[in-house]
């Protein structure tokens, strides 16, 4: 497939595709390249959050100044734009479950559900709507057609690729979005942003979590759930207090910063890092940087990209994963234990594999294309 291609068999004009605008240089750029193709282009941007009170500057998703840069992006085109108020379902189905997630004492990654909730679920419904053929993101993948359909990749770029967040796109949705850019470079994108005269060529990219100002995630949880504030102790592997905290939602596992344990009594002095945490007793327990590791994982709510293994049932599959978006790939084997479930054994201990994460697994080879992932249940006896 060409690099900027869409892969619809017919001709551009007659080619409905709704770029999701989001007022950042990579969607602006998405919606040039194929304007510039002669493709029939409608620009949507999300209302997601009340910008004004909850971020209250620009940089961040769909703020207010996104909003507006998306709508002189889309004038400059001369293609239509609409703004979507969608602060509702994105409260339902992102904030409240971002909140919950803490108070479980998980780790959640609300980006990952925003993509597979009110971005490739409602604004792919929408887009439907309206007549489109495709909805094309600013997303850092690569969409390849496979022997048995489009298939997930890794963007080209490695610092930019976007894979880990987009694990939870289906089948189906697959075969209807499009990602323009997965096989550029910012750097490329940025120059094109620039000969098509975009004023958002040298707009910052957004660092943090959208509805999250200034990256204080326990303000926002504890006013969406006070009792995830309440304080508790904070305790070894043995069940000695060694502590007091906060609220848990100040803390995940494989967390060292913040402890504030100073000298302890009665046990050694060695760094300590939060290995578990219990909600309901409101604990947080602490032991040696060993007590993280982990060898195996169970998934659940897992997305399948991949062919089913052909084998015996049970059997493994050799994959490379990741559990955290910036890291690199670690070789592991999967067993795809039933519907929507799996259990995945790392080649080496992980460290620091908190419930609630998600595990992304890639192909066992060169690594690039997605075959699925879900999210972390629990994590089995330590490794060592």
């Amino acid at each position: 497939m060409a690099r900027n291609d869409i892969d619809i068999d017919k001709a551009p004009a007659a080619t409905r595709v709704v770029v999701a605008m989001s007022g950042g240089v990579d969607s602006s750029v998405t919606a040039a390249l194929l304007k510039e193709r002669g493709y029939d282009v409608v620009g949507i941007t999300l209302q997601l959050y009340d910008h004004g009170v909850a971020v209250g500057r620009s940089g961040a998703c769909c703020a207010g100044q996104d909003i507006q840069d998306a709508r002189e992006v889309a004038g400059r085109l001369g293609i239509p734009h609409y703004v979507l108020d969608y602060e509702s379902r994105f409260r339902d189905e992102v904030m409240d479950a971002f909140a919950d997630a803490y108070v479980r004492g998980e780790t959640p990654v609300p980006c990952i559900a925003c993509n597979r909730t009110v971005k490739f679920r409602d604004l792919l419904r929408t887009a439907r709507e309206l007549g489109a053929d495709a909805l094309a993101t600013g997303h850092y993948v690569q969409r390849i057609a496979g022997p048995g359909g489009p298939e997930l990749h890794r963007g080209a770029d490695p610092a930019r690729d976007q894979s880990y967040f987009l694990f939870g796109t289906t089948a189906e949705q697959l075969d209807f979005l499009r990602f323009p850019l997965g096989a550029l470079s910012k750097a490329e994108t940025r120059a094109l942003a620039e000969r098509y005269g975009l004023a958002v060529a040298d707009k910052p990219d957004s660092q943090d979590i959208c509805f999250v100002p200034n990256g204080d995630y326990a303000s926002v949880v504890q006013n969406l759930r006070p009792e995830a504030g309440e304080p508790g102790e904070i305790v070894d592997l043995a069940g000695r207090v060694v502590g007091r905290h906060d609220g848990i939602v100040r803390f995940t596992v494989g967390q060292r910063r913040g402890l504030n344990l100073g000298e302890r009594l009665g046990t050694d002095n060695d760094p300590l890092y939060v290995v578990r945490l219990e909600p309901e007793a409101r604990r947080v327990v602490v032991g040696p940087r060993a007590a993280l590791a982990r060898q195996e994982i169970a998934l659940h709510d897992l997305n399948w990209l991949g062919a089913r293994p052909g084998h015996s049932p049970g059997a493994a599959l050799p994959v490379q994963v990741r559990v955290r978006s910036s890291q690199a790939l670690r070789p592991a084997e999967v067993v795809l234990d039933g519907e929507g479930a799996a259990t995945v054994r790392f080649a080496e201990p992980e460290l620091g594999v908190a419930p609630g994460q998600a595990c992304v697994i890639y192909d066992a080879g060169a690594g690039t294309r997605v075959l699925g992932g879900g999210f972390i249940r629990r994590t089995a006896s330590p490794a060592v």
